[in-house]
């Protein structure tokens, strides 16, 4: 797939120029040097260890470049070098061929270093499965083959809670259609080499395209840069002005008309609430870890008590403390396991047409229910880890607060409540139109 719109000229991957009014974005300090790979992983074994790799590196100064505001360019560059970024990818085009459980539980660990990377890993993994989500079979093949053949990393400008873009026919080209519009948060657009669009036909109806995001008619916001968390993604607006993408990039249309495959084409939503569940987990998981290391290394036993001790470890208050959050976790991840197992069978279920509504239903709870365990058992081991390892973790150099801010912020993306509910009503009314969530932008 080879969208019609214009490249700007000069390095794709190249950092622009500073933004006017941006001044609160600071360079990448580039105080970790990351390793040239000789090769790509392929197994899942191989891919989980780079993975794990990754995340340590991405860790190392995590921190720094939360309180810089640093756009990740070259963070991104790790990812797309590291192999990361076609795993999802046909073999013939120089991908994996692996499945999305795979894809959940590499978010999951990059998460563990880095919050912000895990969510920009985890949105690319959705975004590039927008082909096969509403493409044609034609167009499903073409668009995978091309991002992972050119290892492009993928972003979206598609925020149901803004208005539409508008999508016209090119008065000077009935082949062409032209996108028009704001979106107040694109996620991953900003460092992408490709962003998919969404908008409306004046007669109704929605388009997905594909379009290369370094060109003029695209234009990124810098006012992702006083938010409580998730900093790292650069999760401002975009404009859209003229964009022009061809009909026969319009995933889902043949001649000029859009082809349904059923209850298929509503996956994304549960799909990208469980990629949201993924990197809770991780963040959670990675807190709990340094945590538990900081506390062995360095937190002292409180000597004004009847029997103290001189190891924090030997507190008894912080062996429940640790022992309540571990049980909790460990549990959590085990539910969100199974969850993974079951989301990777029905995204790739083939003929895509065999999903039933039953299916997609039964999924989308199960992905509420590790949502809603993710977001409480995560924001309370954010939290409470201060608890455990003392007045002095407190110290910005130590960076226990990111992962807090991260998850605090992003698990507001949509109210829990009505995932809470979503069970609730299932738990109630069974399986059955009274007990299944109605495929929303958000369920």
């Amino acid at each position: 797939m080879a969208p019609t719109a214009t490249v700007a000229s000069g390095d794709t991957n190249a950092a622009p120029a500073a933004v006017k009014g941006a001044s609160r974005i600071q360079p990448d300090p580039e105080v970790v040097q990351y390793p040239k790979f000789n090769k790509d992983p392929v197994t899942p074994e191989e891919v989980f260890a780079r993975a794990a790799q990754v995340s340590e590196l991405l860790h190392e100064d995590e921190a720094i470049r939360d309180r810089g505001n640093v756009v990740p360019y070259r963070q991104v560059q790790l990812l797309k070098d590291a192999g990361l970024v076609t795993i999802l990818g046909p073999k013939s085009a120089g991908g994996a061929g692996l499945t999305w459980k795979e894809a959940y539980e590499v978010i999951r660990i990059i998460a563990r270093g880095d919050g912000s990377l895990g969510q920009l890993i985890g949105y690319h993994y959705l975004w590039s499965w927008a082909g096969a989500l509403v493409g044609t079979d034609e167009q499903r093949t073409r668009f995978e083959e091309w991002i992972t053949k050119n290892k492009y990393f993928v972003g979206g400008a598609v925020n149901p809670r803004d208005a539409d873009l508008k999508v016209q026919q090119d008065p000077n080209d009935a082949d062409k259609l032209v996108f028009n519009g704001k979106k107040t948060f694109s996620t991953g657009s900003k460092i992408s080499d490709v962003t998919i669009l969404e908008g409306s036909l004046p007669e109704g109806g929605h388009v997905f395209a594909a379009v290369l995001s370094k060109q003029a008619g695209i234009v990124y916001g810098d006012e992702w840069v006083d938010t409580l968390g998730m900093r790292g993604t650069q999760s401002g607006g975009i404009s859209i002005t003229n964009v022009v993408v061809s009909w026969s990039d319009a995933l889902g249309f043949v001649n000029k008309q859009f082809q349904p495959i059923g209850a298929y084409n509503t996956l994304n939503l549960p799909q990208i609430q469980l990629v949201f569940t993924s990197f809770y987990l991780g963040i959670a998981e990675g807190a709990l870890a340094r945590a538990a290391a900081y506390t062995k290394a360095n937190t002292r036993g409180w000597p004004y008590q009847p029997n103290p001790v001189a190891r924090g470890t030997d507190e008894a208050y912080i062996q429940i403390g640790y022992g309540d959050l571990q049980a909790k976790l460990w549990a959590t991840a085990s539910f969100i396991e199974s969850v993974f197992a079951e989301a990777s069978a029905i995204l790739h279920t083939a003929p895509r047409q065999q999903v039933t509504e039953e299916q997609r239903a039964k999924f989308a709870v199960r992905v509420a229910a590790a949502k809603i365990n993710a977001v409480d058992v995560g924001l309370a081991v954010t939290s409470q880890i201060y608890e455990l390892t003392g007045a002095r973790a407190v110290a910005g150099k130590y960076g226990f607060d990111v992962a807090f801010r991260d998850l605090r912020t992003h698990s507001l993306h949509d109210p829990i409540a009505h995932k809470r509910a979503e069970v609730g009503r299932f738990t109630l009314h069974g399986p059955g139109k009274d007990g299944w969530p109605t495929p929303t932008w958000y369920t």
